[in-house]
């Protein structure tokens, strides 16, 4: 069993390999062992503070016949069969920076109450989550918006009324972030960001 180490910029490079198989072998080797690894530190602490029985799912783009993934992840769900019906947290890399997430991606049915639920809990969002949070609204796009930035009223009506809709809400590190080089820093850093996402998750798991 790998230990996990920390993320350095190696792992970022991945995405520069070309060819399907190629960056495909290079992200079994380097980074799903450590997504493995994470999973074994993290799934109690993530079913405690959920207090949900969550479950590790790793990416495997088993879809892909052609195009190299651009980004890869690691999920945790508390569906022992998958994640992306329902809500989710996730860790993961595209090339230029790691995420970490609570997620609401298209597959996910009710979303429609889910925003409305959000939407009645708009002004304990912006309590409760800090503002240098960034929210994504498509998550195979590298783009994020802070919190404190974004119409968030906006964002969430669009998760209510279009059905591919999506929202993630998180945060992101720069590949040379001193936290991600040191493992005990990255574990904590994560409990927190989903701790501090919990509330939301839960709100959501009451709506769907």
């Amino acid at each position: 069993m790998m230990a996990f180490t920390g993320f350095h910029q190696d792992d970022f490079n991945v995405f520069d390999i070309d060819g399907l198989d190629e960056r495909m072998e290079s992200i079994r080797n380097r980074i799903q062992p450590k997504f493995k690894a994470i999973g074994d530190e993290l799934t109690e602490p993530v079913s405690r503070m959920t207090g949900q029985e969550m479950h590790v799912h790793i990416a495997k783009h088993a879809r892909r016949t052609k195009n190299p993934p651009n980004d890869t992840w690691m999920a945790f769900s508390h569906d022992k069969k998958g994640y992306k019906k329902h809500p989710h947290f996730q860790i993961g890399l595209f090339d230029d920076h790691l995420f970490m997430w609570l997620a609401y991606i298209y597959e996910l049915p009710g979303k429609e109450q889910v925003a409305e639920s959000f939407l009645n809990h708009i002004t304990d969002i912006h309590q409760s989550i800090p503002g240098d949070y960034v929210i994504s609204l498509d998550h195979t796009k590298k783009e994020a918006e802070r919190l404190d930035a974004i119409d968030l009223e906006k964002a969430l009506t669009r998760l209510q009324n279009v059905k591919k809709a999506e929202f993630l809400i998180g945060r992101h590190f720069q590949p040379d972030d001193s936290v991600l080089k040191d493992r005990n820093r990255f574990l904590k850093e994560a409990q927190t960001t989903f701790q501090t996402l919990t509330p939301l998750f839960n709100i959501s798991m009451e709506s769907t």
